[in-house]
């Protein structure tokens, strides 16, 4: 028989931070064991073979739904063709539970950027974004219902750890969005979504398994993926050193990114309070090992806040320890800050920015200012689900 409940899931903390010098921040509603209900994409080929002949159906029946599942988007069982009528009330109980249901939908850039704010099984909110641009679409995509890592001027980072997300609940993110696309959701009709980062809500290196298990499946072809390559999938962490080194050993060719957001560990302990676990030497030595080992550039991502992180030494210092790598290992995404309500954290100037990439650049380092798209419609991530958050504790009181 198949269980319906997962072994001992993951608590979502990361190595080491449950004592010493950082510990995750976890909200007051943190749950070690709320488990999604399982989902086909939860299960391995066997788990799903077994749970098929529990409900009487031949083994095959299995591959039609994974057919339709990754290569049509499609988990609407009673309006498959191919499949018994008889099968379908229980098939799309027992294989297709509803994970994930829109609440809120924000549009931007003409209808270019679509956010949206998801409402889980225990009624926890998380946020994808869809993102249309010339050459690609690009889904940001939530691993964890918040976070745990407390970086003081992070929307998420405020609402701190409530659980991990399962992997049937990361794949529905790029499922329906992916349906959309093929829709013609967003402007110009039915285009493809081809690009996928994991930049949403959480840090997807502190839920390992389940991201594995959703990387594994977004890259796969059909009918055992999404067929999106690994290499348009990009893992942003804050710097969780031993998650980096497991990657390593996976030899997927994903890009890492690594929110760095200050070259200097006096910085950056204020800044993201994990670089009090390991420090900018520890973080810039294990993305320069993934570097030589997946041959693909690392990205630093780097959010400009005024007067803070964002003058000229701090520039000539970033420069300074990215190069004592050696040449063209890393390409560095200044980012504007998308500043949250009530925060001090504010943008930089535009001529700090621009001074800060020709300093970079002059230093023989590749740097593109981050395009912030979604600014008008609380685009950092964390920052609908916040706000929602903040409304009803307030209507509550």
């Amino acid at each position: 028989m198949v269980s319906t409940h997962h072994e001992e899931p993951e608590s979502g903390i990361t190595e080491g931070g449950t004592q010493g010098a950082f510990r995750d921040v976890l909200s007051t509603k943190h749950a070690r064991r709320g488990k999604a209900p399982l989902h086909f994409v939860d299960m391995d080929d066997q788990e799903r073979k077994e749970l098929a002949k529990e409900l009487g159906m031949p083994a095959f029946r299995v591959k039609q739904l994974a057919q339709h599942y990754f290569a049509h988007w499609d988990t609407n069982v009673s309006g498959y063709s191919d499949f018994p009528s008889k099968f379908a009330d229980i098939a799309q109980e027992k294989f297709f539970p509803t994970l994930i249901e829109p609440i809120l939908e924000q549009e931007a850039d003409n209808g270019e950027t679509i956010k949206t704010l998801w409402r889980l099984f225990d009624d926890s909110r998380i946020e994808s974004v869809l993102m249309k641009y010339p050459t690609r679409t690009t889904l940001c995509i939530s691993s964890q219902v918040g976070c745990g890592m407390d970086c003081p001027f992070c929307a998420t980072g405020r609402l701190g750890l409530t659980r991990n997300m399962s992997a049937g609940e990361i794949l529905e993110q790029v499922r329906i969005a992916a349906l959309q696309c093929e829709t013609g959701r967003l402007p110009g009709g039915p285009t493809r979504l081809s690009n996928i980062v994991f930049m949403g809500m959480g840090e997807a290196l502190g839920n390992y398994k389940a991201m594995m298990k959703a990387i594994r499946q977004i890259s796969a072809l059909p009918p055992e993926g999404f067929g999106i390559s690994a290499r348009n999938i990009t893992l942003s962490t804050v710097g969780v050193v031993p998650g980096i080194r497991k990657l390593i050993n996976e030899h997927i060719p994903i890009r890492l990114a690594v929110s760095l957001h200050a070259p200097s560990d006096k910085l950056r302990d204020e800044l993201v309070p994990m670089n009090r676990r390991f420090n900018t030497t520890q973080v810039l030595d294990a993305a320069h090992d993934y570097y030589l080992s997946s041959k693909r550039r690392v990205s630093i991502e780097y959010a400009l806040m005024k007067g803070i992180n964002d003058q000229a030494e701090h520039a000539q210092l970033l420069a300074k320890r990215l190069n004592h790598y050696g040449d063209d290992w890393v390409h560095v995404n200044p980012i504007p800050l998308n500043p949250i309500e009530g925060s001090p954290w504010t943008a930089s100037k535009p001529e700090d920015e621009q001074r800060f990439i020709e300093i970079l650049r002059n230093a023989g380092i590749s740097a593109t200012l981050r395009d912030t798209r979604g600014s008008d419609i609380d685009g950092a991530c964390g920052q609908l689900a916040a706000k929602e958050l903040a409304e009803n504790l307030v209507q509550r009181s």
